[in-house]
């Protein structure tokens, strides 16, 4: 697992570089097919190189606070400035993939009619879309027949560590079980292994 550390130690640590990344979500009493509980919304983005990721990017500490530098991103790719503040902070660790980089994360829950208008926003008013971002998506957190849901989400491709700050996010808010979250991750591996070929 990577190293932790506080906000405040990763903005005194001397050459690197930040990038902030934010999980927005909320409730739902919408239903999949009239019959299958939505329950919550989280949203995430098809990023230009096929993976899967948060909204935000990087950050320039000296120019703009982590939250601002969020915000500024935030309308860049969703065409919404979303405010963001210190209390929506939940990690700042050395990134995965890139030497000298530091990511931060965040998560903030919003109204469905809020997280409603930024899906709207995200195509029709972002000047990423369709360039840096895809489209947005959101997370099934339901489980069908045959892996179908969660776990085949989960199965997809990721950005760095998004796949694990999002299994960290929905235990730390409490959108899934701790059972459920360990039965998504063991299908999706068990997909992963089927696809490439490998029986084990």
């Amino acid at each position: 697992m990577e190293e932790q550390f506080t906000r405040e130690d990763a903005l005194r640590r001397e050459g690197y570089r930040h990038a902030c990344h934010i999980m927005l979500y909320g409730d739902s009493s919408a239903k999949l097919f009239g019959k299958i509980p939505i329950k919550h919304i989280v949203l995430m983005q098809m990023r230009f190189d096929g993976l899967l990721g948060f909204p935000g990017g990087l950050v320039n500490p000296s120019k703009e606070t982590l939250e601002a530098g969020l915000s500024r991103e935030l309308h860049e790719e969703v065409g919404v400035a979303v405010p963001v503040g210190v209390d929506n902070h939940v990690s700042s660790c050395l990134s995965p993939s890139c030497p000298q980089l530091i990511t931060h994360f965040y998560i903030k829950k919003m109204t469905e009619a809020e997280l409603r208008e930024i899906e709207r926003a995200a195509v029709a008013a972002a000047t990423d879309h369709g360039l840096e971002v895809l489209g947005m998506v959101r997370v099934p957190l339901y489980f069908l027949k045959n892996g179908g849901g969660l776990p085949y989400f989960l199965s997809h491709s990721f950005i760095s560590n998004s796949r694990a700050q999002l299994l960290s996010a929905l235990q730390r808010c409490r959108l899934l079980s701790q059972g459920e979250l360990e039965k998504a991750v063991r299908q999706a591996e068990q997909m992963r292994r089927t696809n490439s070929g490998d029986p084990h």
